[in-house]
């Protein structure tokens, strides 16, 4: 069996789901605030003095901290439904059919959260890594479970889930520098849609 690796954000869908599911999920006056205080954040983003990673969980926390788990989860499952179908390149519903005909194991790594995420893997039949929101007595605390899942920590958790041995053929795909450590664990792989020398 071979294994497929995918992207999501960028890759799977030509938009950044991260960021329309905080404004999808957020009450209008948190929303407000939140670009103000959120705006020393944004620029030392665009300054490169902070991650993207870094940036992601700050946004999230903000988002996120003291909400219900079960209410944000029941949110992701709406724009599961009703927001992403619309932003999937049809290269990426085409080239996951193709791997599904093939038999082969493929699963979505990503750093976009598991409250919506879970619901669209679920509904395709994928298999899921990604970022998690950390969860205590019912409320979102703001912060992850394991981290931002970027950079070397996507093939962290690839390795710490599956065994890549165990699989023939190993195909990636990403578009950002996040998407690297991914792309280098595997044989054949794809960047932005095109094919990389190996």
């Amino acid at each position: 069996m071979n294994l497929a690796l995918f992207d999501f954000d960028g890759t799977i869908t030509w938009k950044d789901m991260f960021t329309d599911f905080i404004l999808f999920a957020v009450e209008h006056k948190r929303i407000l605030f939140g670009r103000i205080f959120l705006i020393p954040v944004l620029i030392a983003y665009k300054l490169r003095i902070l991650s993207a990673s870094r940036t992601r969980e700050i946004a999230a926390g903000f988002a996120f901290r003291g909400r219900r788990f079960t209410d944000i989860q029941s949110l992701g499952r709406i724009f599961t439904n009703e927001v992403i179908p619309q932003y999937i390149r049809p290269e990426a519903f085409r080239k996951i059919q193709w791997h599904k005909s093939q038999g082969d194991k493929i699963v979505i790594v990503s750093a976009s959260l598991d409250v919506y995420l879970k619901h669209w893997c679920n509904n395709n039949e994928l298999e899921l890594i990604c970022t998690e929101l950390e969860v205590k007595n019912g409320l979102i605390t703001g912060k992850y479970y394991y981290g931002d899942c970027s950079g070397k920590e996507k093939a962290k958790r690839i390795l710490k889930n599956y065994n890549i041995e165990d699989h023939k053929i190993i195909y990636a795909y990403g578009d950002t520098t996040e998407d690297n450590e991914m792309l280098d664990l595997a044989n054949i792989k794809y960047f932005r849609w095109k094919q990389l020398n190996s």
